[in-house]
This record gives C-alpha cells, structure tokens and sequence, in this order.
C-alpha cells in the first residue's frame, strides 16, 4: 500500500489579536479569540510559506482542528505597558520557490516591532539567497490594565 502522507498547505492568512486576563494563560486564549482562531489547535511551526501558496480568503476550518501556524506572542502583568507582536511574510520572486515567515513579539509600540519583523524577513531572504517579490505585514498593539497578552500569526492551511 502506498500512501502519501505529505500535506503541504496551500492557503496562508493573517490573524491577530489582544486581550486582557484573569491570568497570563486567560489573557493569551482571549487574545487568540479575539484573532479568530481561539477554537483551532494551533500547532506551531518554523516559518516557510510552501512554493506557490497563496493568501486565503474567506477559508472555513473546522473548530478542533490542527492548523499549522507561525506566531509570535506576548504577555505583561505591568499596567500601562505597550506590548506588541508582528509577523511578516517574505514572498519570492519565483513562485516555485519557498517563501519565508518571520515573527517578532516586544514591549513597544506595534510600528516598531512591525519594522523590525520586516527587516528579519529581509535578512532571512537574503540568507537564502532568494529574491523577495514583495513582504506583507501585521501587528497588534495593546496597552496593558492588569495582564495583557498580543498574538499576531500566520496560519497555512490546505
């Protein structure tokens, strides 16, 4: 019997999304529910974008589900803090080539830490020797009360 058992995702879409909690895990799951993806499992993955992936939209998975995701993340209990996180997508001259995630979290505000982000997809691409198309960028800022958490992520799907 001969089986493939290789799932390569097809679909990337950004989530992000902040949140304040009783606890530092409540204030992170509240964080992924306001993302939109507080009912998936995430399961957390080095940062490749698969040759000829492409941006999903209006993508349905269902809850339970393990999804694939490159995030960043971060949490204070120091009130009046800014937090942020970020990730950018490196995409690749040629299609039939990997693209690059990179995912940067930080006290500070959310255009810094998106700058920073950017400028890791660069370097990562040019570690690779790989010319960039164009890099594409999210973050999330978030001033915390009590315990506060930021998530930004890219999830892949099939």
């Amino acid at each position: 019997m001969n089986r493939d058992l290789t799932y390569v995702p097809r679909y990337y879409f950004f989530a992000k999304g902040s949140s304040e909690g009783n606890t530092p895990l409540n204030a992170f799951d509240g964080a992924l529910i306001d993302a939109g993806v507080g009912n998936f499992n995430l399961v957390k993955v080095s940062s490749i974008i698969p040759p000829n992936c492409q941006e999903g939209k209006g993508i349905v998975i269902p809850a339970g589900s393990l999804v694939p995701t490159a995030y960043a993340s971060i949490i204070s209990d120091i009130p009046g803090e800014i937090i942020s996180a970020a990730v950018a997508i490196a995409l690749p001259k040629k299609k039939d080539v990997p693209g690059l995630i990179m995912e940067y979290s930080a006290r500070g505000h959310k255009e810094e830490i998106e700058s920073i982000v950017r400028n890791m997809a660069k370097d990562g691409m040019a570690k690779r020797n790989t010319q960039i198309a164009k890099i594409i960028s999210d973050s999330v800022e978030s001033k915390v009360k009590h315990i506060g958490a930021a998530f930004a992520s890219v999830m892949l799907w099939y």
